[in-house]
């Protein structure tokens, strides 16, 4: 049996972007940053990947999602470190979305501690880093982050579509 229901509790629930960005350079007080890539490889292959989390405004209490609960997912590609998450229907989640959505959130942060660096001169170069959580914010160090949301899952939307191919194969 086939049902077709419409939850507008899910519509505009999950966010996506890039929470760092390899190579891109951030003023941090008297020195600069870059991420090099390969640098959240060890933190999301090791058993403490389950414990990486989502927060707001870098706010432990202000949790959004984490790794272990299957509501944020992380993957490191070649940008950087891409990111999903699935905002719980809470007060906190319901204006990290609203915000988003307007704008007034756009960018996002890093919690970690650095396994490996490199300092030429007054630039710091993270190679390795143990990552702890990730965080929406208004006020990113790196700007080149991003922040958005998707109202449904890509992969729903492309099963959606090859289902509908399918049954207009079946029509033909």
């Amino acid at each position: 049996m086939e049902r077709r229901t419409f939850s507008i509790a899910q519509k505009g629930r999950t966010l996506h972007g890039y929470a760092a960005r390899f190579g891109e350079p951030a003023a941090i007080g008297g020195f600069t940053e870059v991420i090099q890539p390969g640098a959240f490889t060890r933190s999301l292959a090791g058993p403490a990947a389950a414990s990486i989390r989502a927060i707001y405004e870098h706010d432990d209490s202000a949790l959004l999602g984490r790794v272990g609960a299957g509501t944020l997912r992380l993957k490191e590609d070649d940008v950087g470190l891409a990111f999903e998450l699935d905002l719980p229907d809470t007060t906190l989640g319901r204006d990290v979305a609203e915000l988003v959505k307007r704008g007034d959130l756009d960018g996002c942060s890093f919690g970690f501690v650095s396994v490996t660096e490199q300092w030429e001169g007054e630039q710091r170069s993270l190679q390795s880093v143990d990552l702890h959580e990730i965080t929406i914010t208004a006020n990113p160090v790196y700007l080149t982050t991003t922040v958005s949301v998707r109202s449904r899952k890509p992969m729903h939307a492309l099963a959606n579509a090859r289902r509908y191919l399918e049954i207009l194969e079946c029509i033909r």
